[in-house]
């Protein structure tokens, strides 16, 4: 999938994967696409609850051990 921007959250906890998304997403346009890489056990849920919340659609979700 081509993304518009992308955003390097890792190494980061929560929150602060989901602000800087928020941040990123706040200087985008509607219908743009933001790839995030995130290495916060916890982003997964963080991201699935944000998408939910904000009506921004998670298109992909992908996890490696």
């Amino acid at each position: 999938m081509q993304s518009d921007r992308e955003l390097d959250v890792k190494g980061l906890n929560c929150p602060l994967p989901i602000l800087r998304t928020k941040k990123a997403l706040s200087e985008m346009e509607s219908g743009q696409i933001l790839h995030v890489l995130a290495t916060d056990p916890g982003s997964v849920k963080d991201f699935q609850a944000f998408a939910k919340q904000t009506g921004n659609p998670l298109l992909e979700l992908n996890e490696t051990g």
